[in-house]
């Protein structure tokens, strides 16, 4: 389905690039405009759909670990009457029984995960995809407000999660682009996108300078003080932790309306960026007996502010051309302040959102900032439209940059250049996408050197990457000799790529890393996938009709055949290594499997990653459906007791490897 594809470039815009297109209430209603067609058409569930996953933020600086809990999402809603519904959903959820709402500001930055051992900080770890993030103990470490050592005798547990958001202050904000300005370098949008960058950054020194800041709402762990959410939070705060001080505990929707209000103008005399409010259910027991949807927590939400508007004049609309050929469209316009940055720009998304605009050059449009970070236009302001009213805003018929006329496919809300091999923005959006970190991982390789040497003539697809030379990629220049190596050093390794990421790096629609990992683990070379039936991918878990019609289509084209066997001949990996396919069992499969306690022959990670190679499933919580629990030492008490209550078996770890070794 298109609306998938446009989620998950949305997704991949605003945690991965940092650079999101749309705002924040837009992405939520074309979410649940999917969540509904799914709930009408099963058949066409997708467990790679977005309704499935949260957004990721993972990048090339750091290792990734796995989360030892999921960090989910919250549902979000933009007025009252859905927070009186979730309030009514809970009653109903708790069979009438009382409870506490904890009302809380909701920070605008990076979501953080914190673990402390013996009230020591051992690790830092980005939100990432909820699964896994990035490791930035190092970085975290230079933030002032976050403890590194808790003081003895405070009542801490010994092993516990706490989570929160970094961010950065408006002062720090507003200096740090005072300092880039001074030095000619590009300004941060908003304080979210600086302390994003600011933590990713390779150097601490850069980070301390910087002045983040964090505050912390969420206690998880085994031994933690108190079924109140709210009481866990004041308890971490008198062991160090900064915990917002604007936490109200509610038991009316009354209360929680006129929490609204009161920081929905209050907030912004705050030192920090915030978006909105969220509502927890404040009992840990309660919040158990809500449960969980797919994507996020029933006992939760948060309210998003409404977003500020201003009025300002409609000068030109351009037109850009993305990697996979759609085509779209962008307002130009007098520049206006919102939300404290100047806009110029915003997406008008496709052609039938622009059509509903109606919008005229000379046009006074009505711009508003979802989130208060991405610029759109959501009217035409009336009051000002006068009977010489200019020319309208018609979307193009050929595309901008080959001049090929555009078409559009049955269902589908973009209008797509077809000339994939001869329109420019998109063989470099392939040759972008195929070198990128999670593909061949040719990191040097930047779209400035991209569009250079496509630019001299010297690469037209991705095969031409294996035939540049120091030479020509220095231009004979001594003094980019040594950056011309680096960069052949990288194309070079990268013919060590494992299969399933030269699958993923090929750009094939719908094919991203998961759907490549599992084609290559059912088909485990290139041309057992090019042979591939219509049925015999259907076959396969978790592959529906869209992903096989499109790897189908791929493989019927002729230049796609004659690219691969161009690729082949360069030496990259068409098939999985004997050792990977030695590793791989199915002694796992079908089971569900938690993890608790401190091991000796591997670590968590370690042991995660081992579970999955056999076939089985991660899970941080204990259920009925729990098959057993691989327990190292000091398992938790509330773990086992539960365990033992649910009949669920517990295996040591040497049992596990027995287990997994078995022949």
């Amino acid at each position: 389905m298109e609306l998938r594809k446009e989620l998950h470039k949305h997704n991949y815009n605003y945690y991965v690039l940092n650079a999101p297109v749309i705002s924040d209430q837009e992405f939520d209603r074309l979410l649940r405009e999917l969540s509904d067609l799914e709930s009408l058409h099963p058949e066409l569930a997708d467990p790679n759909s977005p309704t499935q996953r949260v957004g990721s933020d993972l990048n090339q600086e750091f290792e990734t670990v796995l989360h030892e809990r999921p960090m989910l999402s919250l549902s979000n809603t933009y007025n009252k009457g859905e927070v009186a519904e979730f309030y009514e959903r809970v009653r109903e959820g708790l069979a009438g029984e009382d409870f506490e709402i904890s009302c809380e500001l909701k920070f605008d930055g990076l979501s953080i995960s914190l673990h402390y051992e013996n009230g020591a900080l051992v690790r830092a770890v980005t939100r990432g995809d909820g699964i896994q993030g990035d490791d930035v103990t190092a970085n975290v470490r230079t933030i002032r407000s976050i403890p590194l050592q808790l003081a003895p005798g405070t009542g801490w547990p010994q092993v516990f999660e706490i989570r929160g958001e970094i961010l950065m202050p408006w002062a720090s904000f507003e200096a740090l682009n005072r300092e880039r300005e001074l030095r000619e370098e590009p300004l941060f949008a908003n304080p979210r996108n600086a302390a994003s960058g600011t933590l990713k950054s390779k150097q601490t020194a850069v980070v301390a300078q910087r002045k983040l800041d964090a505050y912390l709402y969420y206690l998880l762990g085994d031994e933690i003080p108190s079924d109140g959410h709210y009481e866990n939070l004041q308890a971490a705060r008198s062991w160090g932790f900064q915990v917002s001080q604007h936490m109200q505990k509610v038991r009316t929707l009354d209360e929680i309306n006129a929490y609204i209000d009161y920081w929905d103008t209050e907030r912004k005399n705050l030192p920090v960026a915030t978006d909105g409010i969220v509502l927890k259910v404040n009992s840990l027991r309660q919040q158990r007996a809500l449960g969980m949807t797919a994507k996020s927590p029933r006992w939760a939400i948060a309210y998003k502010f409404q977003a500020e508007q201003q009025s300002t004049i409609l000068r030109e609309v351009t037109f850009q051309v993305g990697r996979t050929g759609a085509v779209t469209p962008v307002a130009n316009m007098e520049p206006v302040q919102l939300s404290g940055t100047i806009v110029r720009r915003a997406t008008l998304h496709n052609a039938d959102f622009m059509a509903g605009l109606n919008l005229h050059l000379g046009d006074h449009v009505l711009v508003e900032k979802g989130g208060e970070i991405i610029p759109k236009i959501v009217a035409v302001d009336e009051a000002f439209i006068t009977p010489d009213r200019g020319p309208r805003v018609e979307f193009i018929k050929r595309c901008p940059e080959c001049g090929t006329e555009l078409v559009r496919f049955p269902g589908e809300a973009a209008w797509y250049c077809p000339n994939e091999s001869g329109c420019p923005p998109q063989i470099k959006g392939r040759i972008e996408h195929f070198v990128s970190r999670r593909a061949m991982n040719i990191d040097t390789l930047g779209p400035e050197t991209i569009d250079d040497l496509y630019a001299r003539g010297l690469i037209h697809n991705i095969a031409d990457l294996y035939d540049l030379s120091v030479d020509q990629l220095s231009g004979f220049n001594d003094s980019r000799i040594r950056s011309a190596r680096k960069t052949i050093k990288a194309i070079d390794d990268s013919r060590q790529v494992p299969f399933d990421r030269v699958l993923f790096a090929l750009g094939i629609r719908f094919v991203g890393e998961t759907v490549a990992k599992i084609l290559t683990q059912r088909f485990h070379d290139i041309d057992s996938l090019s042979r591939a039936s219509l049925d015999d991918l259907l076959a396969v878990n978790t592959i529906g009709q869209a992903i096989a019609e499109s790897v189908i289509r791929w493989f019927a084209d002729m230049d796609n055949i004659f690219l691969l066997e161009r690729l082949r001949s360069h030496g990259l990996q068409f098939s999985l290594s004997d050792e990977r396919l030695a590793a791989q069992s199915d002694r796992l499969a079908g089971k569900t499997i938690v993890i608790s306690g401190v091991f000796t022959h591997h670590s968590r990670d370690e042991y995660k990653a081992l579970i999955e190679q056999h076939g089985g499933h991660n899970t941080g919580s204990i259920s009925a459906k729990t098959s057993f629990i691989l327990a190292g030492d000091n398992m938790g008490p509330a773990k086992l007791e539960k365990a033992q209550k649910l009949g669920i078996a517990i295996i040591s770890e040497d049992e596990f490897l027995q287990m997994i070794s078995a022949e």
